[in-house]
Order: structure tokens, then sequence, then C-alpha cells
């Protein structure tokens, strides 16, 4: 028996995330290369969406498979998670559901588990939707870390918590940037932002358009950078927000992957008046000072954008000493203009105090793509930025 490619991609993403510490988005590209678009686009659905919900999966595979997770061989722990997302969130046929997670398990040498997946699989069609719509509103049912819940509890109160984890985790808009050429989709309320279907990988390999959300788009726009200008963008990979900016712009990048991968982008996407830089926005060079502006794309939790981000949940943790030094790195390399500002709190939990001029930008660095940076709560502190502009950029990714 053949296995569907969809569901050949889903599980190949489910293994290296959770067994390899693979980034969710960064293998399905690859396991999805081949895929037409309706394969793709479910073969997203069963990738994202099992480990997103993994936290659940495992505790319906171990309740009704009777069988410690953590004890399963890898591909069929794989398997097991892909089935089971399967027959509890989607439509999938039963008999398609258990038979092709069989054959994932005897696709990788494992006769000797083909026996208990199939049982497995069997008691989880059985029992998986009376499981699920018995679980007690909270972290469990809706597959989250308990310190999510917690936090978001404590600052939004217990029905706008619950109302969010529901919320992020259902599927995202596809949104794109154009960067040249005819509009690829419709428009949305963000200018040069267009909702498409899917990503046309060769309009982005040829410099056309970019992946990117509206939060990722709007944070690039209210940095309001203007021909003439020197700006500073510190945490600049991989450049969505970058290549938007205009003026003379210097973009910092600490990681020296990253700064390659910045590199190439800024060349891909034509933004000719971008100068990478490759150090530690918290110790600058000293000769990079006396910007007009900067743009601060701060290391947090992401929180704002797990819906985007399927695996970053299960990576995210509280970092707001860190925020906060990129913060004043960033401010004291700006040119003194006769305004104070005092840091104020971004729009996400585990509050960090951040810098707040004139038309500051929260998101959530979304763009980010590397390891997840989480938010640590820091100390809020009154200073005086010399600053004519800085932005906080906090979006989705992008």
């Amino acid at each position: 028996m053949s296995v569907a490619p969809s569901r050949r991609a889903a599980y190949e993403v489910l293994l290296r995330v959770f067994e390899q510490d693979a980034y969710a988005d960064r293998v399905f590209r690859t396991a999805a290369r081949e895929l037409d678009q309706r394969d793709r686009g479910f073969a997203q659905r069963l990738a994202y969406g099992s480990v997103m919900r993994v936290r659940t999966l495992d505790y319906a595979i171990e309740t009704l498979g009777k069988r410690p997770v953590r004890k399963l061989d890898l591909p069929v722990r794989a398997a097991l998670r892909l089935g089971a997302y399967q027959l509890g969130y989607t439509d999938t046929a039963t008999h398609a559901a258990v038979n092709e997670t069989v054959e994932l398990v005897r696709r990788a040498r494992l006769e000797r588990a083909v026996p208990f997946t199939n049982a497995v699989m069997r008691r989880l069609a059985a029992g998986m939707r009376g499981l699920l719509d018995s679980l007690p509103d909270g972290a469990l049912k809706e597959s989250y870390p308990d310190w999510i819940e917690e936090v978001w509890t404590r600052d939004l109160g217990r029905d706008a918590a619950l109302a969010l984890m529901r919320a992020q985790n259902e599927p995202l808009e596809t949104v794109v940037r154009l960067v040249r050429g005819d509009p690829p989709g419709e428009p949305t309320d963000v200018p040069g932002a267009y909702r498409v279907d899917r990503v046309d990988e060769d309009a982005v390999a040829n410099g056309r358009l970019w992946p990117q959300s509206r939060g990722s788009q709007l944070a690039g726009l209210v940095v309001e950078a203007q021909d003439g200008e020197r700006v500073l963008d510190v945490c600049a990979a991989p450049g969505g927000k970058t290549t938007m900016l205009h003026g003379e712009v210097t973009a910092v990048e600490i990681d020296p992957g990253r700064a390659r991968e910045l590199r190439d982008n800024v060349a891909r996407l034509g933004a000719t008046n971008v100068t990478v830089v490759e150090a530690d926005a918290t110790a600058l060079p000293p000769e990079l000072t006396g910007y007009d502006r900067a743009l601060v794309d701060a290391p947090c939790s992401g929180l704002g954008v797990l819906s985007q981000r399927p695996d970053l949940r299960w990576r995210a943790r509280p970092l707001p000493e860190l925020q906060l030094a990129l913060l004043r790195a960033a401010a004291e390399r700006v040119r003194p203009a006769a305004r104070s500002s005092t840091p104020s709190a971004p729009s996400t939990p585990t509050r960090t105090r951040r810098s707040s001029t004139p038309a500051a930008s929260a998101s959530s660095p979304s763009e980010r793509s590397g390891p997840d940076t989480p938010i640590r709560s820091g100390r809020s502190s009154s200073s005086r930025f010399r600053t004519s502009t800085v932005r906080v950029a906090s979006s989705s990714p992008g």
C-alpha cells in the first residue's frame, strides 16, 4: 500500500521537529517542494495542525493506547501523532487515517511495531472524538504549555485567555508584500500587502514578492523612514522589514548564517540602500552612530504569532533583559532630539517595558526564523532617549 505524498510530507515535518529540533516551516518547505497546490495545502494543514496539537494528541495516544509516548520508537510516535490528528481534527476517512499511519511505520522498517500501531489507531478511531469532547477547557484541550495559559489568564482574564488559545489554533491568512510588478491577490488594509491562496515561490525567488504578514509590514511602515535619512535596523534578518525602509539603512545581525541570509535577501529584493553589518546589537561598533531613526525587531516570545509558527509554543520562554539592552543600544545611536520618552509595555504577556516614541510600533518578532527567543519580564525604566524615533517592532514573520 502507498502513502499519499501529503501525508509523507507531514510525517517528515513531525519527525524532524520533535526528534531533531528542526523548525516546522523550514522542514515543510523542503518536504513539500514537489507537491502540487492541492497536496501542499493538505500537507501543511496536517503538519502544522499536528505540531500545534501535539500535547493533546499525546494525551489521547497515552490514554487510549495505554503506553507512554516517550517509550515509542520515533517513527511510530510521529506516525501516531499524525494519525491521531486526522481522526480528531479533520474529516479524513477513518480507514485512510488508520491504513496510511500503519504504512508509514512499515516503511520505516519497523514491522514489529505494525500490529501495535494498528491497534492504537483503531482505539483512537473509536474513542478520540469523545475523549476530546470530555476534556475541560484549558491548556490540555487547546494544546498549550501550562505557563502560556497561566500568563494569558493572569493578564487577560480567563475568558479572553481561552478565546485567544482557540484563535491561535486557527489557520492564518497567507499574505505577501508586493515589491514590484502586478498585484498578486486581494488587497488588504495595509498598503502593499496582498492576501493570496498560496505564495508564488518563483515570484519570491525573483524578488517580486516577499511572504510577510500584515503585522510585519505595518511595523516596517510605521517607522516612516524617509529618503535622505540614516536608519539603524538591529536584529535585521531575514530582512522583510529592512527592505521596506527608505534612506541609508544599516542592518545589523549577530549570527553569521543569518547575516548571509540577510545579504542574499537584500540583493534579491533590490534594496541597494541597505548595508549589512555583522555585529552584536548590544555592543555596536562606535562608528555606527548619528542615525535619524532606529528599528528594533527585538527577540521575544512571539506569543502573538503562534498560529503562524506551529512549533513556537513548544520553544517559547520569557526574555526581557535582552530586549531592554537592544532598545537602549539603539537609542544611544540616534541623533539627539528634544524629545523624552518612557518605555512602554508591549501587547504581549510577561510584559517588558519598551521605548515608546511618538509612533512606536508593537509587534512580535515573527520575522525571526532562528531559535525562538521568548520574552522575559524585565523592569520598567524611565530614561531620556536621545532619539528622533525609535520604533519597536515585534510582529509576524516576514
